[in-house]
């Protein structure tokens, strides 16, 4: 039976709507439970489905089951100043654990497309104002006194007299609240005093100490080390296997063949990787054998839409654009912890759709879905690539194979050759123009077919949806709502179309804004050049919201576009709008060493409606920029014979600490409304405004990106 305490639920939705708190009832002896959510019990017979618990326990913390993951974006810290905020908390006594996946979430435990925070804000505001406000009823009760007179701070309700009773104390009592005799409504938002401050991560000195765990630091029972031999090339199946010599090694516990390789089995990772070594395996090869990027490239062009509108009577402008493959190599590398049983199984992974996962791997090993288990736990950096959920099926797969608890580790190398990659893509863009007016703006998109089976293909099929059209008018439509032109540009098309490959593709910074912006923003300079016009007057004369020409003023302002540079140093600047929010970047690039450009300051502008935390949106936004900066110039990887040659950061170059910028600043516009996404709104604008800085230090208009590949 779970401990004596609160717990307040509130509904969840897609994206941010209004929400209503329901009161559950927790841990009373004798009441019967209809679902166990961790240390929180629900009241019979009333709805659990989309239900976001906030808990309040007899030791004074306020425990937030957060149904989103953590990868290192801040989002436990977001929602600990709103559960602090509403409930008149310390933020030390809020706790945000994550949640195991639970099916009747449905959508609603999706962490993508940047909208935890504006799709919690509602909710976890809810639930924590309903909590305060039975607590504040409990302390009338007890001391005989009108609930209008009490008054909340720092986890204590104290009345006029001086009297003073903690959370903690109170949490059994206001358990038992039906009514509350204050309100329930949150505050107006110009009564926040911690949400919108600065605030460092509730998690930081965990991190950086060592005691944050991830799925590898898991001390789960049994679970033995263990790593995969994986073929040469993608996608490569065992033809013969000679397992005796790394059999025979020490420590070694088993040696298990499984569709994706051969996993070693250890008493120790290092045993592991020495035994994976003697491994004697003759590989058949993979689908890709013979493909490197040269026939991609040919192959994206062969399928990409022809142009619409002749250049006739008109001036054009016309130009393609190249993005190369990009692995995601979030730090963390991918691990999954395993424990299957005949009748059950239990997984410890950092999953962005753990209702997907948990789908799957029960698919996979014959059990029904109730009888896995998917614990989430914290990842360390994802950028899209925890939305596939490749490491805990395998770890599953190989704990099934040898009967016993594993902990699967992928290497540096198994990440970046085997694992996800952004899709390379073609782009031809076309604008004509006359008498300086921009007539007709075309923009069509050939890519490597994108990957959603993992994601969001098991989520409609988790909640009972079916898709009444193909993959490619499927692709098509989620391209076209996703992919707003921002720009009055005349008459505007976009069209996309897909080069099936059988590569493990899946989105990265989204899915298609950080190419398809980039393309954009350079095509706007070149016009803005044609014409003769200021990038950003050009951009400004024609960008179609107001919040659009706020954010782009704001950054030209605080950035000092048009300020005189020394030979080889040039400024550049682009604008994106998505999750509804908007951001404009300005960036300052030396390109004097033409092989080695330096990005020197970089400057954001954004409104994303209310910030919870602007020091984690400011973290938020130079990310973006360091992303910006790393698969602009240098970051990509390339197809050889059907497999990926880099394997290591050392050759997938992604930014150091020496290529950031020397200055960095983040401005953000009072708010506008609720918040926006922002997790994925920085990266395009920031991309883009580097390769314009490098087209105008440079003289020379970029066409392929990496730049430096």
């Amino acid at each position: 039976m779970a401990a004596p305490a609160l717990a307040v639920g509130a509904q969840l939705a897609l994206d941010a709507e209004p929400a209503e708190a329901l009161v559950r009832i927790g841990g009373l002896p004798g009441l019967p439970a209809l679902a166990d959510l961790g240390d929180v019990l629900i009241l019979a017979g009333l709805p659990t489905a989309h239900l976001l618990v906030l808990e309040v326990t007899e030791a004074g913390k306020a425990v937030l089951q957060l149904p989103r993951l953590e990868v290192g974006q801040g989002l436990t810290t977001a929602m600990a100043m709103l559960v602090a905020e509403e409930l008149d908390a310390r933020l030390a006594d809020v706790e945000v654990p994550l949640s195991p996946a639970r099916p009747e979430l449905l959508f609603a435990q999706l962490t993508g497309a940047s909208n935890s925070v504006r799709s919690l804000y509602e909710p976890v505001r809810a639930a924590a104002a309903a909590a305060r406000a039975r607590l504040v009823t409990a302390a009338a009760e007890r001391w005989q006194l009108p609930a209008g007179t009490l008054s909340t701070a720092d986890g204590r309700v104290t009345a006029p007299d001086g009297r003073s009773a903690g959370y903690g104390e109170l949490a059994l009592a206001a358990a038992k609240v039906v009514v509350p005799a204050v309100s329930t409504a949150p505050k107006a938002e110009g009564a926040q005093r911690l949400v919108g401050t600065p605030t460092g991560r509730i998690d930081a000195r965990d991190i950086v100490t060592g005691r944050a765990k991830y799925a590898g630091d898991l001390d789960v029972p049994g679970a033995v080390p263990t790593v995969v031999h994986r073929p040469p090339t993608i996608g490569g199946t065992v033809r013969s296997l000679d397992a005796s010599a790394a059999r025979a090694m020490p420590g070694v516990l088993d040696v298990v063949q499984i569709p994706t390789g051969v996993a070693v089995l250890a008493e120790t990772f290092d045993q592991a990787l020495k035994a994976k070594a003697a491994l004697r395996v003759d590989w058949r090869p993979g689908p890709l054998a013979g493909v490197s990027d040269a026939q991609v490239k040919a192959g994206l062009r062969a399928v990409n839409k022809p142009f619409l509108v002749p250049p006739l009577l008109t001036l054009s402008l016309d130009a393609e654009f190249d993005f190369a493959f990009v692995s995601h190599a979030p730090m963390e590398v991918l691990t999954a912890v395993a424990d299957v049983r005949p009748d059950r199984a239990e997984i410890w992974f950092a999953a962005q759709s753990p209702i997907a996962a948990q789908e799957q791997i029960a698919l996979e090993l014959g059990l029904p879905v109730p009888a896995v288990t998917v614990h989430v736990v914290r990842a360390g950096g994802s950028f899209g690539r925890r939305l596939f959920h490749d490491a805990a099926l395998e770890a599953a797969k190989v704990s099934k194979a040898a009967g016993r608890p594993v902990k699967l580790m992928w290497t540096r190398s198994d990440d970046i050759r085997h694992g996800r990659v952004r899709p390379a893509s073609h782009h031809r863009v076309r604008a004509t123009h006359a008498l300086g007016q921009v007539l007709t703006y075309e923009h069509r998109v050939a890519t490597v077919r994108t990957d959603f089976g993992h994601g969001l293909g098991e989520l409609l099929t988790a909640a009972g949806a079916s898709l009444p059209v193909g993959d490619a008018l499927f692709s098509q439509t989620f391209f076209e709502l996703t992919q707003e032109v921002p720009y009055d540009l005349g008459i505007s098309t976009q069209l996309l179309s897909e080069l099936p490959l059988e590569i493990p593709t899946g989105s990265w910074r989204s899915v298609y804004s950080g190419m398809v912006r980039v393309a954009d923003e350079v095509m706007l300079d070149e016009l803005a050049r044609t014409l003769g016009r200021d990038p950003v007057a050009f951009r400004r004369a024609r960008l179609t919201s107001a919040t659009g020409r706020a954010v782009l003023d704001k950054v030209a302002q605080a950035g000092s576009w048009g300020r005189a540079m020394p030979p080889g140093h040039a400024q550049g600047v682009a604008y994106h709008a998505e999750h509804r929010s908007a951001v404009a970047c300005l960036i300052e690039l030396d390109a004097s060493d033409r092989a080695n450009p330096r990005v020197t300051k970089a400057v954001m502008a954004a409104d994303v409606g209310r910030v919870i935390n602007p020091r984690g949106l400011e973290a938020q936004l130079l990310g973006a920029v360091t992303d910006g900066i790393s698969v602009t110039l240098r970051a990509g990887v390339h197809l050889d014979d059907g497999a990926i040659r880099e394997g290591s950061y050392a050759d997938f170059k992604y930014a150091r600490q020496r290529h950031s910028p020397l200055a960095f600043e983040a401005h953000f516009l009072p708010p506008s409304g609720p918040p926006g996404g922002a997790g994925e709104l920085g990266f395009p604008a920031a991309a883009a405004a580097v390769a314009n800085a490098y087209a105008r230090a440079t003289g020379t208009s970029p066409r392929s990106f990496p730049i430096a590949f």
